[in-house]
């Protein structure tokens, strides 16, 4: 069995590049950055290298970029660190609904300790009216999180107008750009932000590696503290095997922004469900403003899970979880208004950067032996 990768939301393999990076660092450069003897001369310079590297990426400065071990922990920095910083000054944040549990979970551990959290609304295409951040702006938000672009459906958020109220009202923002970065522009100052998690495995660096944006000038309470690593925003000796890797990554990245082969790609994937199936599959999510590598589609009456169960060899992912033999519905698609009977049958198929239209074109063919068997 030949097997079709249609994931790429979930992980990202490491980039050859990537790889190639990371090979001499398990046995050279071993000195811990922080030291001031010659060992630790070659790794301060990859760890400066994989900073000026993302920074490059993102539109920042080397010195504003924190590594982490992914993007839960950089959400979780960006979050409770704001939070415990600015906790004097207020305690209220607004997210929206359809965060990602990265978000979410941290927000509801705040609430645990006194926050005021405001989950905000969004549309049946997913997106989020700014205005409505806008009016639930007080003057005890200290934060704004909202994601750049949703995991599950692909949906891209007015980042910059959002961007632009917290600066006209003096209120901190962030935003995941776990899926973004690398797939669309995330240009810190173009998006308005004061805070940007990013996830390597998303980015086809390895797993166990993230770095948060912090502006510059901007407060944060570690998690983790320690000696003064990181600025002093995160305490730990850094991996400069994973930091490294990020930063190629990042720096590869660079040829592959708007990714205009695969969204036609994923263009044509739709084009064929839908000569194949008619009103028998819906798109979920935005049609225009989405990631340009996803494709959200649900066969109504059906169960996403069941339809990917009888057919194993393709890896792609649905949004409903089991618990004791009962589909609950994907949190997101419920937010959204899709009604159970459509959202049970969702299946997200994300592309990647070597997905072929031969792998397009068997995809197709087994959805429809399996849906008309």
């Amino acid at each position: 069995m030949t097997g079709i990768y249609l994931d790429y939301n979930a992980s990202t393999p490491i980039d050859r590049k990537v790889s190639a990076v990371m090979r001499p660092l398990l046995g050279d450069s071993f000195g811990n950055p922080s030291s001031e003897h010659w060992a630790a001369l070659p790794a301060a310079g990859f760890l400066f290298r994989a900073r000026a590297q993302v920074a490059t990426l993102l539109g920042a400065s080397p010195g504003e970029i924190v590594f982490t071990s992914g993007g839960s922990e950089a959400n979780n920095l960006a979050i409770k660190g704001t939070y415990f910083a600015l906790r004097e000054k207020g305690d209220h944040v607004i997210t929206q609904a359809t965060e990602h549990p990265a978000v979410l979970k941290p927000l509801a551990f705040l609430e645990r300790l006194g926050a005021k959290v405001t989950y905000l609304p969004v549309d049946g295409l997913g997106r989020l009216d700014p205005d409505l951040v806008r009016r639930a702006v007080d003057s005890r938000t200290i934060l704004i999180s909202i994601m750049h672009a949703n995991n599950e459906t692909g949906t891209i958020q007015p980042i910059e107008e959002i961007g632009q109220i917290a600066r006209e009202l003096g209120v901190r923002f962030h935003t995941d750009a776990a899926q973004s970065v690398g797939k669309v522009r995330t240009d810190v100052e173009d998006l308005g932000v004061d805070l940007l998690s990013v996830a390597g495995h998303k980015l086809y660096a390895p797993k166990g590696v993230g770095a948060l944006y912090v502006r510059s000038g901007t407060a944060i309470e570690p998690l983790i503290h320690g000696a003064g690593h990181e600025g002093g925003r995160r305490a730990g000796t850094e991996s400069v095997l994973l930091a490294a890797a990020l930063g190629e990554a990042c720096k590869v990245a660079l040829d592959w922004i708007g990714m205009p082969m695969v969204q036609r790609l994923r263009d044509v994937f739709w084009s064929h469900l839908c000569e194949a199936f008619g009103n028998r599959v819906v798109l979920n999510g935005h049609p225009s403003e989405r990631l340009p590598n996803t494709l959200n589609v649900s066969f109504p009456g059906r169960a996403g899970g069941e339809i990917l169960s009888r057919m194993p060899e393709i890896a792609a992912s649905t949004g409903s979880a089991c618990h004791a033999g009962r589909i609950e519905l994907s949190p997101v698609l419920e937010a959204m208004g899709v009604t159970p009977e459509i959202g049970m049958g969702a299946i997200r198929f994300s592309l990647g950067r070597s997905t072929t239209p031969a792998e397009i074109d068997e995809a197709v063919g087994r959805l429809r032996s399996t849906l008309t068997s």
